[in-house]
């Protein structure tokens, strides 16, 4: 069996990220002479409530041949240039994290030194003031950046809203029109060979069987290959990220929809807005060691921006991952994989991520070792990459007004996130490492929107003349405060482009 050359893959389960799984496997794998099929059951409930992206998800689309405006459409989607963080440094504060970047740079020097060096100089000036996401994010404005738009429009950056469970819809008629089997039926029995362990076929309900050769675990939280079969053991994260519970609801839309996610920081965690063309996503993502289920839900529900429209889904989690994503013939993509709470949209991106390295690194035969060791390796980096900037939010609280607030203030964080810390924090320095998702926009943004930011600045930014500084922003601030400014608003983008079509909440899957 281990000589065998790969022809079938099955994916176990559906959701978003079984049909990601798909999609993408039916157009980069199927070509080669692979046949894809997925088993998943209606009767088993995705976690999916409303989801948040980041940027690269346009590239997976792209990837795809998928039309943006047909997507966005079809999944009730908004546009996204960030997210707003309230309450995180402190009650009263807020900032905003932008996808597009901050400034430009000037003589090879990063723009960031140059502002820190002015702000030295009392400028007040802050760094949304160079950003036009942020511009453009707290003006109710969208502009699709086109290569005839200019440098300042050029740097927009942005990602969606949408509905998940019509974005899996979406991609599940994209993979069956390019051949995708989907097959509904419980899996009761994952069948493995005696000998070398490996999965040999998926039985279900009704006496069917379905053999593969690699098999994709998309079970979500149950794990049922990855963990039911491979018994691949998970990585506890809960100490850095205390957060095990959650609850959502969707409500109302209230007015026109906002080009941003909100992030509110609570008593015991955080609450998402997550703004779609039907309806707000709501949730409340907290511990259960400082706050109970029937508190969570109270505050979630007292805060709404209109009439609930859907039941309080309550939903427990652990941080973390598994220690092999990809064991034996088994790759788990999704929350089989792993779970990192959704306070910078990353769900979907590892998601992306898992797909993106399983194709990079198909295999010939089901057992591959070599192939199998480079994803582990690589999915271990990216989870821990993007743990230690989640972890960041916390650490960098002046909060202490409640005792979860005093936890995450005060613990120990990983030696990775120390040294990158005290290296921003000194002169401003910042280093990628292993292609690690955030830059250093996003580490700015949100260091220095709460209290965490640059300290000082590298002298070789003391080569410009501080008339050439001050006048260089200066220019800078107008050029982007006029290009928010001529910028069409979110909505009239959407009714030109992309308008969905009116859902009526009694028959929405909830």
């Amino acid at each position: 069996m281990t000589e065998q050359q790969i022809k079938r893959v099955v994916i176990a389960g559906g959701g978003t990220a079984g049909w990601m799984t798909a999609a993408a496997l039916a157009k980069m794998v199927m070509p080669a002479g692979v046949s894809v099929t997925l088993v998943e059951s209606e009767a088993i409930g995705t976690v999916g409530v409303g989801e948040a992206t980041i940027p690269p998800i346009t590239k997976f689309n792209t990837q795809l041949g998928i039309d943006e405006h047909t997507f966005v459409r079809e999944t009730q989607a908004t546009f996204k240039l960030g997210i707003e963080f309230a309450d995180w440094g402190g009650l009263g504060e807020s900032y905003f994290h932008p996808f597009g970047r901050y400034g430009f740079d000037l003589e090879g020097v990063e723009f960031h030194q140059y502002w820190s060096r002015l702000k030295s100089l009392g400028d007040a000036h802050g760094l949304a003031d160079y950003s036009l996401n942020t511009l453009a994010a707290y003006t109710g404005k969208f502009l699709r950046p086109e290569p005839d738009h200019g440098a300042v429009i050029g740097q927009l950056g942005y990602a969606y809203h949408f509905d998940a469970g019509l974005y899996a819809a979406f991609l599940r008629r994209f993979a069956e029109d390019l051949g995708v089997t989907r097959i509904e039926g419980r899996i009761e029995e994952v069948e493995q060979d005696s000998g070398s362990g490996l999965i040999t076929a998926l039985s279900l309900d009704h006496d069917r069987r379905i053999e593969g050769d690699l098999f994709i675990d998309c079970t979500g939280f149950r794990g049922l290959l990855i963990d039911g079969a491979m018994a691949s053991a998970h990585k506890d994260w809960s100490h850095w990220l205390p957060c095990n519970r959650a609850v959502a609801v969707a409500c109302e839309k209230q007015g026109e929809p906002l080009p941003y996610t909100r992030s509110t920081a609570r008593e015991a965690g955080w609450q998402w807005r997550i703004p779609l063309q039907h309806r707000i996503g709501n949730g409340y993502v907290y511990c259960d060691q400082h706050l109970s289920a029937e508190q969570a839900e109270e505050t979630l529900l007292g805060s709404l921006d209109g009439a609930p429209v859907s039941s309080p889904n309550h939903l427990r989690f652990r941080t973390g991952h598994r220690e092999e994503f990809w064991a034996g013939n088994c790759v788990a993509i999704g929350l089989s994989s792993g779970f990192l709470e959704p306070l910078e949209s990353t769900s979907i991106h590892l998601i992306h991520m898992g797909i993106a390295k399983l194709v990079s690194l198909f295999p010939r035969s089901a057992d591959a070792p070599v192939e199998r060791a480079e994803y582990n390796r690589l999915m271990t980096d990216d989870f821990t990459h993007v743990r230690d900037f989640l972890i960041l939010h916390y650490k960098a609280t002046k909060r202490d007004d409640a005792p979860f607030w005093d936890y995450v203030r005060e613990m120990d964080i990983p030696d990775s996130l120390a040294g990158k810390l005290e290296l921003l924090k000194s002169q401003g320095r910042f280093f990628k490492y292993d292609a690690e998702l955030f830059d250093v926009t996003s580490w700015l943004a949100v260091a220095e929107g709460q209290g965490w930011g640059p300290q000082g600045f590298n002298p070789i930014a003391s080569g410009l003349s501080e008339a050439n500084l001050k006048g260089s922003l200066a220019n800078m601030r107008t050029s982007y405060a006029k290009a928010a400014q001529a910028m069409p608003t979110h909505q009239a983008y959407i009714d030109r482009f992309c308008k969905a079509a009116p859902i009526s909440f009694a028959t929405e899957p909830a």
